[in-house]
């Protein structure tokens, strides 16, 4: 097949970014030249991004047979959130367009999967690496992330593109679906620690019983005793009650999968949090054009849905796309699970 590849310069793309954040125009030529611009850069990520996603899966499955693998074009957004938080940083500049994610096990495979990808000969240039385990973000969040410009002899076209790989833990994988996904039912920016305080404390307390778990440092600002930060967890939990909300937002989500026959390997997730419904749209390999530009018709569809989300990722199944992406199926069942379990006094190895 034929990948995308940039046909527009560095300063286009810039320029198409600072639209974004401008917003729409009533549809003016100059806001639609830019999402234009936009979804060609998007799109030129996919090939890097497969490439560097097929590289993890081999990785990850040496180091955890069970490992679960799954790649992504960053929303837009999330794009044009990122870059109205952060307003130094370009488009061009972003790191994360294309992303791919290992959740394994536990945080012993993570960093195994570390010191793969440390002796590895691989030609793309690592770039970056942020260790959220050893240091956890203030929201609660952890991951490891290693961040690298595509580079290739063979596919010069592409080389440059930044691409993001997560590792995660399953521990680690679980809380971020609830954030993720309780943020998508409240309205709020909670995985980028905006949001009503009490939440965005609630699931710094979780990072913390999470990161003792795994006998890893705990959240900074939450407290180090064991009995303390129980006592807090057991208040905020009760007063937002947490576990009967997740439980409410994940009953009666309709699926409605629009897939067709085998063979799919890319898929769009669309979620409408007011309807529960999650509409699935898969494509072959060969239909990854027709899957991009899809992709961004239906983003643009569900912009004034409240709490609307679509995405465009890759995995091996239809099974596999439940677990790797289950805030898209108001799945919190792994987290209301070890929420319950740390209630009830059971925090720690």
């Amino acid at each position: 097949m034929a990948w995308a590849t940039l046909l527009y310069s560095t300063e286009e793309v810039d320029d198409a970014g600072r639209a974004l954040v401008r917003g729409p125009d009533a549809d003016t030529p100059e806001w639609l030249e830019a999402i234009k611009v936009i979804d060609n850069w998007r799109a030129a990520h996919a090939f890097p991004l497969n490439t560097m996603q097929m590289y993890l899966r081999g990785k990850a499955a040496a180091v955890n047979r069970g490992a679960l693998v799954a790649q992504r074009i960053k929303r837009l957004s999330s794009i044009e959130k990122k870059l109205r938080d952060k307003s130094w940083l370009t488009l061009s500049q972003m790191q994360d367009i294309g992303g791919c994610r290992a959740v394994v096990d536990s945080v012993h495979q993570i960093r195994e999967l570390v010191k793969v990808y440390e002796a590895s000969q691989i030609k793309h240039k690592p770039i970056g690496e942020n260790d959220y385990i050893s240091h956890p973000k203030v929201s609660g969040y952890r991951s490891h992330h290693l961040i690298y410009s595509y580079f290739s002899d063979k596919n010069p076209a592409h080389n440059g593109r930044k691409i993001e790989v997560q590792l995660r833990s399953r521990l680690q994988h679980a809380w971020a679906t609830a954030v993720e996904t309780v943020g998508t039912f409240t309205q709020q920016a909670l995985k980028s620690s905006q949001g009503e305080r009490q939440w965005l404390r609630f699931f710094k307390l979780m990072g913390s019983v999470f990161a003792l778990k795994e006998g890893m440092p705990i959240v900074p600002h939450t407290p180090a005793d064991r009995d303390e930060l129980l006592r807090e967890l057991r208040d905020c939990s009760s007063s937002l009650q947490v576990d009967t909300k997740l439980a409410a937002y994940g009953s009666a989500l309709q699926t409605i999968e629009t897939i067709g026959q085998r063979g799919k390997r890319f898929y769009i997730l669309a979620l409408d949090p007011q309807a529960k419904t999650t509409e699935i749209t898969g494509y072959t390999v060969g239909e990854l054009v027709q899957a991009l530009a899809d992709y961004s018709t239906k983003e643009q569809a569900i912009q004034d849905t409240p709490g609307g989300e679509a995405v465009l990722v890759s995995v091996d199944s239809l099974q596999a796309l439940r677990t790797a992406y289950p805030n898209y199926f108001l799945d919190t069942s792994r987290f209301r699970e070890e929420l319950n379990s740390a209630l009830g006094g059971r925090i720690g190895p």
